[in-house]
């Protein structure tokens, strides 16, 4: 889908043109007023090729004065557990007495939720200003013929003029999509660079190999700065460790040989890495032990640069938060974001686990353009789940409920209820559920819902 913008002084036009339509989106424009102006500017930008991106995203910080240059930034690639990798980067920093900038993506309720300081996020009148400031070099990039920047560039740019305004003392950054062209790519020294799972996802702008794909997230890694990785993958190391010896990076490989397991409960897991340090996780998928990992060496590597004592690491580890990863918001009910092949894999491991002891409730909704049917028949074949609540996500790529219980139905599940309105469906769930395990599952557009849901219903 490509855009055109068409701008003067009082007005901007966002035409979008696909095989199927023209749509238009007239706004008035003098300035921003607020901040639902300021979103609603942002998300009609929507998504479109740009001929040379980092080229593009480089121009667009230096008119802004790079204020990225000026912070102390951990970069963190990957297909699979990024952002909770990000989270405990940041846990750790704040639990050592630091002010740590975390930018993650995506959002689930508000776009605020990508720029937090010490946890907290940025407030509505410092992103309208800051906004104002990017979009004064927007008016110049179309003034000039240039293309318009995009919904990540502007988002990133707005992020690293709030960290650097606020003077934080570290800076944890999330790509938004690969690494090599990613907008936070524009990073030009790093104090590492970590690179988590890698899998096959948004292979239509990555490649279609796990050779291609971990080229494009090894494309963040600079030269000098030390790289540490999930090594699961040998196909991904190998393109990994090509990269950093290129570069004249130290490169650290983590395997599932380095950590195990010692407790597996609803409240979290404790496990042993590197053959004697007892770590605690508030979350229930052993994937994590890799994610915490990743983040506890790097976070040793990087000792130097922050003089941390081990238990105060340890202790913030232990207070991680990070929503929508599986992540249990009441007592028995996980939220999990999982909409690739790797994610609803781990998802499912998760599950399998705690059916041992717990009756199993299953929330599902998707989008069209994921691979749902294949991930209804791998949770109905693997988990078997005692009782099932088909949702949907409104907008251009939804999915009927009633189209979801059917996929359910046919793959053996009994007790299937589909019900459009997802808070509907959340307390049909919790009905459900019982003294058992509610996992609400199939994408992060649904955990964003139902996080918003429980935030305007809660007591």
């Amino acid at each position: 889908m490509r855009h055109k913008l068409l701008a003067n002084n009082h007005h901007f036009i966002i035409m979008y043109k696909s095989q199927q339509c023209l749509i238009k989106i007239q706004v008035k424009w003098w300035f921003i007023l607020n901040y639902t102006e300021a979103v609603a500017y942002i998300e009609g930008i929507g998504r479109f090729d740009i001929a040379d991106p980092l080229g593009h995203a480089k121009e667009l910080m230096k008119r802004l004065g790079n204020p990225q240059d000026d912070l102390r930034v951990i970069h963190v690639a990957g297909t699979n557990g990024k952002g909770s990798v990000c989270a405990y980067l940041a846990s750790m920093l704040e639990a050592g007495g630091y002010s740590c900038g975390l930018f993650t993506s995506p959002h689930l309720v508000v776009m605020n939720e990508r720029f937090r300081i010490n946890g907290e996020m940025m407030d509505d009148d410092t992103f309208v200003r800051l906004f104002g400031r990017v979009k004064k070099v927007i008016d110049a990039f179309v003034a000039e013929g240039k293309e318009h920047p995009s919904y990540f560039e502007i988002l990133f740019a707005v992020g690293m003029l709030y960290f650097e305004e606020r003077k934080v003392d570290f800076a944890v950054l999330e790509t938004g999509l690969g690494g090599r062209l990613d907008a936070t790519n524009t990073v030009k020294s790093p104090l590492a660079c970590i690179i988590t799972s890698i899998s096959k996802d948004h292979t239509e702008y990555l490649g279609d190999t796990i050779e291609k794909i971990a080229a494009e997230k090894a494309g963040i890694i600079k030269p000098g700065a030390p790289v540490v990785y999930d090594g699961t993958s040998p196909e991904a190391a190998k393109v990994i460790e090509r990269q950093a010896d290129r570069l004249g990076s130290p490169c650290y490989r983590l395997d599932p040989s380095l950590y195990r397991l010692v407790r597996q409960e609803p409240e979290g897991i404790t496990f042993v890495f590197g053959g004697e340090e007892e770590l605690f996780i508030p979350y229930i998928a052993s994937y994590q032990m890799m994610n915490a990992s990743l983040a506890y060496y790097t976070m040793k590597l990087l000792k130097p640069a922050h003089h941390i004592g081990e238990d105060l690491l340890k202790a913030g580890i232990a207070k991680t938060r990070w929503e929508g990863r599986m992540e249990t918001v009441l007592p028995g009910v996980i939220l999990d974001g999982a909409h690739n092949e790797d994610g609803v894999r781990h998802f499912i491991e998760t599950a399998v686990h705690f059916k041992k002891n717990f009756r199993i409730t299953i929330l599902f909704s998707a989008v069209a353009d994921k691979r749902y049917r294949q991930m209804i028949r791998d949770i109905s074949d693997k988990i078997r789940p005692d009782a099932v609540v088909a949702t949907q996500i409104d907008g251009y790529r939804v999915v009927p409920a009633a189209d979801l219980a059917k996929e359910f139905r046919e793959n053996g599940c009994t007790c299937v209820t589909e019900e459009e309105d997802i808070g509907k469906a959340f307390e049909a769930a919790r009905a459900y559920q019982g003294d058992g395990m509610l996992f609400c599952v199939g994408s992060l557009y649904l955990v964003g819902e139902i996080k918003k849901y429980l935030k305007e219903n809660e007591a």
